[in-house]
């Protein structure tokens, strides 16, 4: 098919009995489900309590207010308020076709939180599997060309039992494997080396999000005088340079020299840093050569659009880079919608296109728009 824009970010929110219908017969009982909150929304349980507030179900996108994540009212959404291209394949299609839009990669959202959190290893386990069933099986299988999903692997468990869910997901059809930005050991590391040859001979996609799963230490409340939304959005603006760290430690310690077909995404983190970044990487390199023991013609910037790539929104910088030439951020971004979380260009992608794209070379256009999402993902 002929694919014009794809969004190579979006979200969705696993159905209330994602997990209850799919783990062991042992843990129905206990397994994560859908509660109406004290606040009068709906909102995940994973222990049986009763959630005290509920925003959006997991910032998903309501009817009750198109266009917005919550609702006006002092409560979350309830599930029967959740549009269905939250969590039904056909419906995200075609909310995306009245959009303008072909193809969209779609990121989990509870599942991450139930595999990290629950104390019952094994049932944190079992809600991930759950989890690459539903989305294979129902979420992506409405159409596979339209659809790629970011199945999960149990990184907090023994590699082992990674690797065999690894295996197992791929031979259902999976196409992309979503991680934290923190584990231990970090990504860069040999111990990763398994995963990461069943993920480049498959021809699969890895990636890392944003700041999900970037482990933190509890920060300290606000000084008095500070009030704490304007530091919330200074750490959404630092978020936008979170790909710096994991990208730069993946490309210096050698993980695509190990593995030269491996293609890795960072998502929702825009592009107009790029030049800037493989520019300070391309002079530390030749700076600190005599020490740094990096191989023969090292270049960071040849893994850029052959082994890395990131998302963009409405990152008018990087399009302005990009009419004025730059074949750095050409070659290695792809646009993204971010839907249906609260910064989405839905539904008014075409209108941000418009004035995005403006003077934008047609060939150009196509790459950052489609023609790379649909390399990295093998549309």
């Amino acid at each position: 098919m002929e694919y014009k824009v794809i969004t190579a970010d979006n979200h969705l929110i696993e159905p209330p009995n994602t997990f209850v219908d799919r783990v062991p017969a042992k843990y129905k009982d206990v397994a994560p489900r859908l509660v109406r909150g004290k606040d009068g929304g709906d909102g995940w349980s994973l222990d049986g309590s009763i959630p005290e507030t509920t925003i959006g179900v997991g910032r998903g996108l309501g009817n009750v207010n198109p266009g917005m994540h919550i609702r006006t009212a002092p409560r979350g959404l309830r599930w029967e308020e959740v549009v269905p291209g939250n969590y039904d394949g056909a419906a995200h299609i075609k909310d995306m076709e009245s959009d303008g839009i072909q193809a969209a990669v779609v990121y989990p959202q509870m599942v991450y939180q139930a595999y990290t959190t629950l104390k019952d290893r094994e049932l944190g386990l079992a809600c991930l599997r759950a989890f690459n069933d539903w989305l294979l099986e129902d979420f992506t299988a409405a159409d596979p060309k339209r659809l790629v999903g970011m199945s999960m692997v149990p990184w907090e468990h023994p590699l082992d039992v990674l690797v065999a869910e690894l295996e197992r997901i791929l031979k259902k059809g999976a196409r992309a494997v979503f991680l934290p930005y923190t584990t231990e050991p970090p990504l860069y590391s040999p111990y990763w080396d398994p995963m990461w040859k069943l993920i480049s001979d498959a021809g699969a996609v890895a990636s890392i999000h944003l700041t999900f799963g970037v482990r933190r230490v509890p920060a300290p409340p606000p000084p008095d005088g500070i009030i704490p939304a304007r530091l919330f959005g200074a750490n959404v603006v630092k978020g936008y340079f979170s790909a710096i760290s994991p990208l730069t430690d993946l490309i210096f310690t050698g993980l695509f020299e190990r593995f030269p077909t491996l293609k890795f995404v960072d998502a929702e983190v825009n592009m107009g840093w790029l030049p800037f970044w493989v520019s300070m990487m391309q002079q530390v390199a030749r700076q600190h050569s005599y020490w740094l023991q990096l191989p023969d013609g090292f270049d960071p910037d040849s893994y850029l659009g052959k082994n890395v790539w990131v998302t963009a929104l409405d990152d008018h910088e990087g399009f302005r880079m990009l009419r004025e030439g730059n074949d750095l951020i050409r070659r290695s971004a792809m646009f993204s919608i971010d839907y249906p979380h609260e910064i989405t260009l839905f539904p008014n992608t075409q209108k941000h296109l418009a004035e995005l794209t403006v003077g934008l070379d047609p060939q150009v256009k196509h790459d950052v728009l489609a023609g790379n999402a649909v390399k990295v993902f093998g549309l």
